[in-house]
């Protein structure tokens, strides 16, 4: 009796385990906002890299992706003027299709200009408030992150 609860086990235990791997990767279609608001620099490099690993789990035909900065957050871009490697991660990023978005409210508060002192930003990346664009895209669907 005991072998053949053994062996039942062993049996359940191997379909759920093969199960589990079919499915490893699988995450379908995802709308997913990334809220900027904070500056050290290290936790700034980890968002980068969570943002990577969330790509390369999903797959960039499968993920839209928006990093919304406001705030102290505006350093991400600050940093990437001036530090390679930030800006390489960046322009990594934005040829897999994510999208930055600055808050008008802080540009306009900090006094930043947005041609000189940030990384890469156009006209059209910047939007009028950023807590007011991480609400309207969850109200579209989009997942929050907080690195």
């Amino acid at each position: 009796m005991k072998k053949l609860i053994s062996m039942a086990m062993l049996t359940l235990l191997s379909l759920g385990l093969s199960s589990g791997v079919a499915y490893a990767g699988d995450y379908g279609k995802q709308k997913v906002v990334y809220h900027i608001n904070m500056d050290d620099p290290k936790v700034l490099k980890a968002a980068l890299g969570n943002i990577q690993n969330h790509l390369n789990a999903v797959g960039k035909d499968d993920i839209d992706l928006r990093v919304v900065m406001h705030g102290p957050g505006i350093a991400l871009l600050q940093l990437a003027n001036k530090d390679p490697d930030f800006s390489d991660k960046i322009s990594n990023l934005k040829r897999q299709g994510v999208h930055f978005n600055v808050c008008n409210n802080t540009l306009v508060g900090k006094k930043i200009n947005y041609k000189n002192d940030l990384y890469d930003v156009s006209k059209d990346d910047i939007v009028p408030s950023g807590v007011a664009e991480i609400a309207r895209l969850q109200s579209l669907g989009y997942a929050y992150v907080k690195p």
